[in-house]
């Protein structure tokens, strides 16, 4: 884990101290270290990561930081490596986000949502990655998309008695025989959706 605050870093590696000494409920082996680090990537003998997560580190950056940020980060990966970078909520119930390529190029984006008690798909809007969070308005293709699957969520509503996950999938359905690109289909009863980028970029 990388964190570019010194404080948090020391902080995480008391408690894996612990975590070490068997004195919490995690693997006392847990395969994981702590040092300090920002977009960079740095890692012990300049490895390259398969797979980087990178979430609600681009919150507090200004919209035209993101495209940099991807790229800095994308530099680290192998050539079939990814970069997720996305947002969520502090119980991870709401969590958005973004599947980036070695070249830096955003490929899709998913929605993963806690289908229990859920009152309507566009709750993601609030935990959007910061490329698009700006641009759930009227006349971008991110709002179009929340606006439908909504629209679906709600006419799907007949199918709530069978519970969350089948009103889940039923707005799905609805959604691709309507045409959008929605992906993931094994993953649907998870709660989650995902499109490519091409159909939410920002317009302009």
């Amino acid at each position: 884990g990388l964190e570019i605050d010194p404080a948090r870093v020391e902080r995480a590696r008391t408690q894996l101290v612990d975590v070490r000494a068997g004195r919490t409920a995690f693997s006392p082996d847990a395969r994981v270290s702590f040092a300090r680090g920002g977009f960079e990537v740095p890692t012990p003998r300049g490895r390259r990561p398969a797979v980087l997560r990178a979430f609600n580190v681009l919150r507090q950056y200004h919209e035209h930081e993101v495209k940099d940020a991807w790229g800095r980060m994308a530099q680290r990966l192998p050539p079939d490596g990814i970069l997720v970078e996305g947002t969520c909520d502090e119980l991870g119930r709401i969590c958005t986000w973004v599947e980036i390529g070695a070249d830096g190029a955003p490929r899709t984006l998913t929605l993963s949502l806690r289908l229990t008690e859920l009152a309507s798909p566009s709750i993601a809007a609030e935990r959007l990655p910061k490329a698009l969070i700006h641009r759930n308005v009227p006349g971008e293709a991110v709002h179009d998309f929340l606006r439908a699957l909504d629209g679906e969520w709600t006419r799907a509503v007949g199918t709530a008695s069978f519970g969350p996950v089948q009103r889940w999938r039923a707005a799905l359905d609805a959604m691709h025989a309507a045409g959008w690109p929605v992906e993931g289909r094994s993953r649907w009863r998870l709660g989650e959706v995902t499109v490519p980028w091409s159909l939410i970029a920002p317009r302009g």
